[in-house]
């Protein structure tokens, strides 16, 4: 009888511990579940991202174009067809897109460089050697006659990945001399410019306010991961999201935390934020290592939407005419209602979707890491043209060329018309 009860015992505290392990799985599942949105709650049609501050010798300054990340490019009349000027570089990565200022395109390349070549020609203007790793765009400022910005990872090699040893860097636009240089984490977050501050993040987790004159730190914020992507403001706020999960709101003028929000709870833990966020409409957007794309309130921090992909969304969404155009690791590009998270439209590409999308003149171009860059109808998601290079963040404009970044080259192109 004892033997009986004993393994009744024990097969009620099995069926018990499956009970709660079912309900766990349950209780996640819910959990996880998309967020529908609302077009009347913490929406606003007519909060876009002001004109970014610019002088007429800058014309995009920083990545994604303005200090929100909209990643929509100025009203130029350029669209595709086009009729390629000139190819410059070839000889290194070059994952992140360039500024454009005085005349020339300022970019970074995988060998730790920072370059600046002609629009008119590619020819090359001057070579900087950090002798650093490297992965972020540059930011463009008219301090001094024209500054350049960049953030660098450790030193080389660059398969040694040291969280603590990274560095700021302002340049001179028109000699790439040294202005001034700043120890901090290995940094891979694109400098944005605001004011006389410089704002960027780093692996250690935390985001700095830098006098943008000096390179003094004017103060520091702390979020519980590495910061990877880079940070938005808009409003007086700075959003950045961590690898600890969560996006983090800041006080721009002194970096106190006015929020930290998350994305769904999944079963195996929430997704990781690499993704840059970017602001309009009152609302922060971002793509998660979960899949999703989320958006949150710019002032409250509460999750307004949540939407699945079938992959990683890495790429920070580009915002245009209250659509959310983001690509995903599962070889689809979306467009998504902004107030909603509602699918608009979808297109399948040749594969995964990595980096950000931006839009020129109603078009949105986007590249996959199978190596082809595309352009589709921004509204529509009809595919206007393609090209066979491109792999992260293609494409940057003035008001004559398109300046569209492969692999390893940059191509400069015209319209037919």
């Amino acid at each position: 009888m004892s033997r009986k009860r004993a393994a009744l015992a024990v097969f009620g505290t099995l069926l018990f511990v499956a009970g709660c392990l079912v309900a766990f799985v349950f209780y996640r599942y819910h959990q996880g579940r998309d967020v529908r949105g609302s077009s009347t709650v913490e929406f606003f049609t007519t909060e876009t991202a002001p004109l970014p501050v610019v002088t007429p010798k800058i014309v995009w300054a920083e990545f994604g174009y303005d200090p929100e990340r909209s990643h929509v490019g100025p009203d130029v009349p350029l669209r595709p067809p086009f009729r390629r000027i000139w190819t410059s570089g070839g000889a290194s990565l070059i994952e992140f897109p360039p500024a454009i200022a005085y005349g020339r395109l300022y970019f970074a390349d995988g060998a730790g460089r920072v370059l600046a070549v002609s629009t008119r020609t590619g020819a090359r203007a001057w070579t900087f050697e950090s002798h650093r790793c490297q992965a972020a765009s540059p930011a463009a400022d008219d301090l001094q006659h024209g500054t350049v910005f960049e953030v660098f990872l450790n030193r080389r090699p660059c398969t040694a990945k040291r969280a603590g040893d990274g560095e700021i860097v302002a340049l001179s636009v028109g000699t790439g001399k040294v202005r001034w240089s700043r120890h901090i984490g290995a940094s891979e977050t694109s400098p944005v410019v605001v004011g006389n501050s410089v704002y960027v993040g780093d692996w250690l987790g935390n985001v700095y306010s830098l006098d943008k004159r000096t390179g003094r730190i004017l103060w520091t914020a702390h979020t519980g991961g590495a910061v990877k992507g880079g940070v938005a403001v808009s409003g007086g706020r700075l959003y950045a999201g961590s690898y600890d999960g969560h996006l983090y709101a800041f006080d721009l003028h002194n970096g106190r935390k006015l929020w930290r929000a998350s994305g769904d709870p999944g079963l195996l833990g929430s997704g990781q934020f690499y993704s840059t966020p970017s602001v309009a409409y009152g609302r922060v957007y971002i793509g998660s290592t979960d899949g999703k794309v989320y958006s949150f309130g710019a002032t409250s921090g509460k999750r307004r939407w949540s939407h699945s992909t079938g992959g990683y969304v890495y790429g920070s969404p580009a915002l245009w005419h209250e659509l959310v155009l983001v690509g995903s690791y599962d070889h689809t590009f979306y467009a998504l209602d902004a107030a909603t998270g509602n699918t608009q439209w979808t297109f399948k590409a040749n594969g995964p979707i990595s980096g950000s999308a931006t839009v020129i003149d109603g078009v949105v171009y986007f590249a996959t890491l199978k190596r082809r860059t595309y352009a589709l109808d921004a509204q529509t998601g009809r595919q206007l043209w393609s090209f066979p290079d491109g792999q992260y963040t293609p494409v940057v404009a003035d008001k004559h060329q398109l300046y569209l970044v492969g692999y390893a080259k940059l191509y400069a192109f015209a319209s037919r018309h």
